[in-house]
């Protein structure tokens, strides 16, 4: 049940008040929603009975999903993984196999966990937990042995007294997930995340999530897509280093606060080598890297059905079902170079984190894209700072964060660093800026020609520090005005994504759909700049839109949003749908990242801002009685 602006009747309710003799009545559709949440809430907790102060129920929006961020929805998205929540945490949704059970897997390198999940397993046999002992060395043929029997990857652990026996016993870190039917630690979900959690105080989660990063590295080479075992051959966008220095400043008080952070540099250098620039996602010709996964066969996580029309063809050629046809695709028996090459880029698209769209579809792979080498020239940047400043222009590489190539007592120095950025800029500015349009694109390296396809990722640039002063400005004055919407930053432009029917359909990272981390990456960006206006505004409108719509259907929030709808813009028909719409009463979650947007966005705008957000005044209003310059 949800009551929203789209239902009929008076909207009134009379309710008791504290002695019982009188009556109260609780009109319109903010206030009797707010009231079933609140009774939702007081229900869930075991309560049947109440006090309410009118105040919670007529509460400013803004205050009031602020509260909710900070005091329920990081809650109850935060996960553990140990003895305590196996049971839950290794059952996966996407597991389609016809013995779906808790299953984990741990690294070679974390003997002591694979003892501690062998107890737990025998200690409780009825939860069935298979615990299984990974190799050293992790292959993509390994990797798709592993689809009939998917599971969950070890995170990091730390050892804690038991304050009922005084002895060692080991606990996992925690971490936030995105929400819905992402409850694993994803890659760039957990940095956007990060930024609302440090608005909220919330240091501790993102220090511990800074540790998961770097036991990924460590132990599985990377910053996984997500902790499932399907995940391990596929990373995501680049984000740890930003990540690390934000939480230094926050932490450098604390006793470990430097090792921290030392270990995080340290994954990040390994990880660089190891992943962004070498085979197969370094381009030797223009130097730039590219999402191109290691990996072959179809991608076990979707539905069964989700790949039917590109399969049929092949299946119906070899005389076999679809089923049989898939099996035999993934050991190896058939060989489809066709295919090969559209589940090479569509692997791609899942480990650029933009899946799907029209900009990334059959060509991922090939691409060297503006947002993947804005993250790496940030690396480049923030290793060089980070070296010079902290460690004295001289860090020793430890030996579980050694590359190939790399001795024992292997020094990195802050010039190499400071290099590496400069070649890369020097590429970046040849190979992917278009100065007649303004903006950066991505450059295609099979066809060596720059994309033609406008996407909001060309912010990133500016989020990084890649873009010079004059190029910066050319950003705001050109391309700007080609993604701002009503609701903030479209993905992409209108004309970019072309026609839409239904041989067609829409793809959810393209227009008109808005996301969080679009929205905050350009955000921070042109503050950078000194662009502190443009940014005051998109934030405005991002957060208007979802105070409007937490406002008119019953506090949601949700993981994309339609920046062109001004009425119901959660409602969004592209693939799976969205994510935190499906609640009962009251939503309890809202989605990781969207939440921290939410937040993080109210540091953007100023403090009148604020209030004008709490009356839910539209940005053209707002623009006209404060004599701002209104765009779009």
């Amino acid at each position: 049940m949800q009551i929203t602006i789209e239902d009929n009747g008076p909207k009134a309710r009379h309710i008791l008040t504290q002695g019982g003799y009188k009556t109260k009545q609780i009109r319109g559709t903010y206030m009797l929603s707010n009231l079933l949440q609140e009774l939702c809430l007081a229900r869930d907790h075991g309560k049947t009975h109440i006090f309410l102060d009118e105040v919670r129920l007529n509460e400013n929006p803004v205050n009031r999903l602020t509260r909710l961020i900070k005091e329920e929805f990081w809650l109850n998205l935060t996960r553990v993984i140990d003895g305590s929540a196996i049971e839950v945490a290794g059952r996966d949704p996407k597991d389609w196999t016809d013995d779906p059970r808790p299953r984990i897997y741990v690294p070679a390198g974390a003997p002591e966990q694979y003892e501690y999940y062998l107890k737990v397993s025998k200690n409780r046999p009825e939860i069935r937990l298979d615990v299984c002992l990974l190799p050293t060395n992790i292959t993509p043929d390994y990797v798709t042995s592993l689809n009939d029997k998917p599971g969950l990857l070890a995170v990091a652990m730390e050892s804690i007294a038991d304050p009922l026996t005084g002895k060692l016993v080991l606990k996992g870190v925690p971490f936030v997930v995105p929400g819905g039917r992402f409850n694993e630690f994803y890659g760039w979900d957990s940095y956007m995340e990060s930024l609302g959690l440090m608005v909220c105080e919330q240091i501790h989660l993102a220090k511990a999530m800074v540790k998961n990063f770097v036991f990924c590295i460590k132990h599985y080479g990377k910053i996984l897509n997500a902790t499932r075992s399907y995940y391990l051959n596929r990373s995501q966008p680049p984000l740890l280093t930003d990540m690390a220095l934000r939480v230094y400043e926050k932490t450098r008080h604390e006793d470990d606060a430097l090792h921290c952070l030392r270990q995080a540099i340290l994954a990040a250098i390994k990880e660089y080598y190891t992943v962004w620039t070498a085979e197969p996602r370094l381009d030797k010709k223009t130097g730039l890297s590219r999402y191109r996964p290691e990996g072959f066969g179809v991608p076990p996580e979707t539905e069964a059905s989700h790949f039917t029309h590109i399969l049929e063809p092949y299946a119906k050629k070899n005389g076999m079902s679809v089923k049989d046809f898939v099996r035999s695709y993934n050991q190896r028996e058939l060989i489809e170079p066709e295919l090969d090459e559209y589940f090479l880029h569509d692997r791609a698209v899942r480990e650029s984190g933009h899946d799907t769209s029209y900009r990334l579809e059959k060509v991922c792979a090939n691409l060297a894209t503006i947002d993947l080498n804005s993250l790496l020239f940030k690396y480049e940047k923030d290793i060089s700072v980070c070296i010079r400043t902290y460690f004295g222009d001289k860090l020793e590489v430890l030996p579980e964060f050694l590359a190939p190539g790399m001795k024992s007592g292997h020094i990195e120095t802050s010039s190499n660093w400071e290099r590496r950025a400069k070649l890369r800029k020097f590429s970046m500015d040849r190979y992917l800026w278009n100065e007649e349009k303004g903006m950066f694109f991505d450059y295609d390296t099979v066809k060596e020609e720059q994309s033609s396809y406008e996407t909001c990722t060309t912010f990133w640039s500016l989020w990084a520090g890649a873009a010079s002063p004059r190029q910066a400005a050319k950003i705001v004055s050109t391309a700007l005005p080609l993604f701002e919407a009503a609701g903030g930053l479209v993905s992409g432009t209108e004309k970019s994504r072309g026609p839409i029917s239904i041989d067609r359909p829409n793809r959810q990272w393209d227009y008109p759909y808005g996301w969080a981390p679009q929205q905050m990456l350009a955000w921070i960006g042109l503050q950078r700049y000194g662009y502190t206006a443009e940014a005051e505004r998109l934030a405005y409108k991002w957060l208007f839109m979802m105070t409007k719509a937490f406002v008119d259907f019953n506090g949601v929030v949700v993981e994309k949003y339609d920046v062109t709808r001004t009425f119901d813009p959660h409602r969004v028909d592209a693939e799976y749908g969205n994510q935190g719409l499906d609640f009962e009463g009251v939503a309890k979650e809202g989605f990781g990242w969207v939440n921290a947007s939410f937040v993080y966005g109210l540091t953007i705008v100023s403090s009148h801002m604020q209030r004008a957000l709490g009356t839910l005044t539209p940005w053209s209003q707002y623009a006209r009685a404060t004599n701002t310059v209104s765009e779009n």
